[in-house]
């Protein structure tokens, strides 16, 4: 659950309380609480998830972690550039990790992934479990 799912309207109730933009003077604690933003799409058996991470000059700069019925990204982004002074600052950059749960659990061994124009794409497949693998055991009598 998404504590932060009705983040607007207790902004508009704090504004109305205490002012118009009483909460832009804590923007900056609120700024990053999800990055990287995701979309993520699903099928009877796949996932697509979407990550937006602009500015990834090196994909070796992002680990991405699958457990069972989650994924994890883990990653940093720079964007900063030898001889300018930062003047406003709107877009990430820095260390990030993030947790999504899944809709359904997933297969850890076939995961695609790549990485084009600041979106990175994870694919995944349901982990169905394989009834072939029950195993009848066989029962020995012991005589006294």
């Amino acid at each position: 659950m998404d504590p932060f799912k009705n983040w607007q309207d207790w902004q508009k109730s704090l504004d109305t309380f205490f002012g118009d933009e009483f909460l832009s003077n804590f923007e900056g604690f609120f700024k990053y609480k999800h990055f990287p933003l995701v979309n993520l799409y699903q099928t009877e058996n796949e996932i697509l998830l979407l990550a937006s991470i602009p500015g990834l000059d090196d994909i070796n700069n992002v680990d991405v972690y699958v457990d069972y019925q989650s994924i994890e990204l883990k990653g940093n982004v720079n964007l900063r550039y030898k001889g300018f002074r930062l003047v406003q600052d709107e877009l990430f950059n820095g260390f990030f990790e993030r947790k999504i749960d899944l809709p359904f659990a997933v297969k850890e061994d076939r995961i695609d992934a790549a990485y084009h124009n600041g979106i990175l794409i994870i694919h995944l497949y349901r982990l169905i479990p394989d009834n072939q693998k029950k195993q009848r055991i066989s029962i020995k009598k012991i005589d006294e």
